[in-house]
C-alpha cells in the first residue's frame, strides 16, 4: 500500500502545531491512557483506518494493555474484559462516530452513562479524543496512509490519534 500523498500535515506544516496542541490538551484531561487508546482503536475500527488501528494497538500495548482485551474491542459490548467506565466510553465513541446511523445520534442514556463514570473535564477530553480520532481517520483513509509509516508528528504509534501520555 502506498499513500496517495504525504500526510497533509507535512504538506501544510502550519496545520501540525494546532493538532499536536489538541493532542497534548486531551492527554491532560484525566482519562486513563488505556481508555483513550481503546476508544481510539474502536473509532478507527469503525472508520476502517488501518494506519490508526495499527497505531492504537501499538500504543495500548506500550501502556500495558493485554492482547485479550485488544482482540475483543470490536465486540466490546459482549466481552467480559472491560470495566463499566470503559464500556461507557466505548459506547459514547461508537455513537459519536456513527452520527448518521440514528435519528438521535447520542441518546441521553449513552451520555448519562458516560457522565456517571467521568467528570466534566474527563468527558471533555473524551469528546475531543473521539472527534480528533475521527479527524485523523478521515485524513489517513482519504490519503491511504500505510500502517507503520512515520510523519512529521512522530512515529505512527505516537501520532495516529488522540493522546496517550506517551506522545
Amino acid at each position: 500500500m502506498q499513500a496517495r500523498i504525504e500526510n497533509p500535515a507535512e504538506i501544510i506544516p502550519e496545520a501540525l502545531p494546532p493538532v499536536l496542541g489538541l493532542v497534548k490538551a486531551i492527554s491532560k484531561g484525566g482519562l486513563p491512557e488505556t481508555t483513550l487508546e481503546l476508544v481510539g482503536l474502536r473509532v478507527s475500527q469503525i472508520n476502517g483506518c488501518t494506519f490508526c488501528v495499527d497505531g492504537h494497538v501499538r500504543n495500548a500495548r506500550k501502556a500495558g494493555e493485554s492482547d485479550e482485551r485488544l482482540f475483543a474491542v470490536s465486540a466490546w459490548s459482549d466481552a467480559p474484559y472491560f470495566t463499566d467506565a470503559e464500556r461507557a466510553a466505548l459506547a459514547l465513541a461508537e455513537h459519536a462516530t456513527r452520527l448518521s446511523a440514528r435519528s438521535d445520534p447520542v441518546p441521553d442514556a449513552i451520555w448519562n452513562e458516560a457522565a456517571r463514570h467521568f467528570d466534566e473535564k474527563q468527558l471533555s477530553a473524551l469528546v475531543l479524543a473521539i472527534g480528533l480520532t475521527n479527524l485523523f481517520n478521515r485524513i489517513n483513509v482519504t490519503t491511504k496512509q500505510p500502517p507503520g509509516k512515520t510523519w512529521a508528528g512522530g512515529p505512527a504509534e505516537g501520532a495516529v490519534g488522540p493522546p496517550g501520555r506517551r506522545r
